[in-house]
């Protein structure tokens, strides 16, 4: 009797011991996902490559960062010297210093292009409070390339943002986000985006090649590269004031 007792229980102990010890909730995934994207600050330099039917047109461009909403691009290309994108407080502005013009974008209309590439606003500046806009699902796990990867799909709970729906596939060890696509409410594919390279900076791991394809557009594709990146460094907190934009 005791030994038929001893061996349910060890076959007990042999089951469980296969069992996670807690499954992981989508929310803590994307949580984590925000996290991985997200630096106390950094500063990046870059360009945008847009190959399309008519050619090839790079942009270059810098980028100041702080915490999960405040961004500044300006880019340093001649044809487009001096144009600026600020993200902060919820609300995105660009400038442009020839007109001396201010304009403020949302909801949608963050799906525009940047400088006609396959790459839009909320694409550049995307603030890192997901869960605040979106409900997750996870739908199973998936491996991209050699990496295991969680599979979610996020549904918006809002119209004020540039995709109603999303499907991610979030690394499971470094929690960047190696492949997406975006859809409109009615699931029609608007973009793809992949993870091609990425870096090790200070122990975090930083994508610095992606390459993003505007599906509403003919043999087009955008491949953006970092060729700078600091994190942690000081900035003037007045850089994310509309003051800024001016400067």
């Amino acid at each position: 009797m005791y030994r038929r007792i001893i061996s349910l229980i060890i076959a007990c102990l042999f089951v469980f011991s296969f069992l996670p010890l807690s499954a992981i909730t989508a929310e803590q995934i994307v949580r984590a996902m925000d996290d991985a994207e997200t630096f106390e600050t950094s500063y990046m330099a870059g360009s945008i490559e847009t190959t399309d039917r008519f050619g090839t047109k790079t942009s270059m461009f810098s980028a100041w960062s702080k915490g999960d909403s405040d961004t500044l691009i300006e880019f340093t290309s001649l044809a487009e010297r001096g144009q600026k994108i600020l993200r902060t407080k919820g609300n995105l502005y660009l400038y442009y210093p020839d007109a001396q013009q201010l304009i403020r974008l949302q909801g949608a209309a963050l799906r525009q292009s940047i400088l006609g590439s396959d790459l839009s606003y909320e694409d550049m500046t995307g603030e890192k409070q997901t869960l605040d806009n979106y409900d997750a699902k996870l739908e199973g796990t998936e491996s991209i390339g050699n990496r295991d990867c969680y599979v979610l799909t996020l549904t918006a709970k809002t119209r004020n943002v540039a995709y109603p729906l999303m499907k991610l596939w979030v690394d499971q060890d470094s929690f960047i986000v190696w492949q997406a696509a975006y859809y409109t409410s009615t699931e029609r594919l608007l973009k793809e985006m992949n993870i091609i390279k990425t870096m090790d900076v200070d122990g975090r791991t930083v994508p610095v090649e992606t390459i993003i394809s505007d599906k509403l557009k003919k043999d087009s594709s955008s491949r953006m590269i970092i060729d700078t990146i600091e994190i942690n460094k000081d900035l003037d907190p007045s850089l994310f004031s509309l003051d800024s934009l001016t400067w």
